[in-house]
């Protein structure tokens, strides 16, 4: 069961956030305490699945040989065969283009170390190394389960920012979403609850308001 709390918050946000032109997201953010983020080993990076999805669609491409392709068309928004990569690489505009037009990446586990060398230093800032997966398998449930994760992602800093939905889904959605991303967070952090300073939530242009 979700704490009432959490959905009381979603219900007073939705209610006193302003009407947009756009469908705003719905965004957490959480500031840490007494943890060493300098230290590499204490950094998060997580992909999260929210229980009731991103409320938007999420883009997903795949790195693969030619029967893989045939296998992710229709279900990826993007096909990278292997003679791609290198076309890729060789243009930095292209390739810092081609990263930001996807959320998640997947690919055949042996092109990891192709991907890494030739397009690393465009997908790695952006914590969109692809996740690797059997050659010649099928990407569908993969691709699906990417479509409704969240990436957690620290660096070195004690503050960091996630979407965990629209503000038009049901507040109780929301609030689910919300609490398996606190959470998973908890069981992350040396200390859980304790490594965890105060955690808010805010549509895109909207006030915050606290949860934590």
């Amino acid at each position: 069961m979700v704490d009432q709390h959490l959905i009381d918050v979603m219900k007073k946000l939705q209610a006193e956030s302003k009407q947009r032109k756009f469908l705003e997201s719905v965004e957490l953010a959480v500031n840490l305490k007494d943890i060493d983020l300098s230290n590499p080993k204490n950094r998060i990076q997580e992909e999260i699945v929210l229980p009731n999805g991103r409320g938007k669609q999420i883009k997903v491409g795949v790195f693969g040989s030619s029967e893989m392709a045939v296998k992710a068309k229709g279900v990826a928004d993007v096909i990278i065969q292997p003679d791609e990569i290198e076309t890729l690489a060789s243009n930095k505009a292209k390739a810092r283009k081609f990263a930001g037009q996807s959320d998640f990446f997947l690919a055949e586990a042996p092109l990891m170390p192709t991907i890494g060398k030739r397009l690393g230093v465009v997908l790695a800032p952006r914590g969109k190394m692809p996740k690797p997966i059997p050659p010649g398998s099928d990407p569908k449930a993969a691709v699906e389960k990417l479509r409704s994760s969240v990436t957690v992602r620290t660096r070195d800093r004690k503050t960091f920012h996630l979407p965990i939905g629209t503000k038009d889904m049901p507040p109780e959605k929301l609030a689910e979403n919300l609490d398996a991303v606190l959470k998973r967070l908890m069981t992350k952090l040396e200390r859980g609850k304790l490594n965890i300073q105060s955690a808010y939530v805010k549509t895109t242009m909207g006030p915050s308001y606290k949860v934590m």
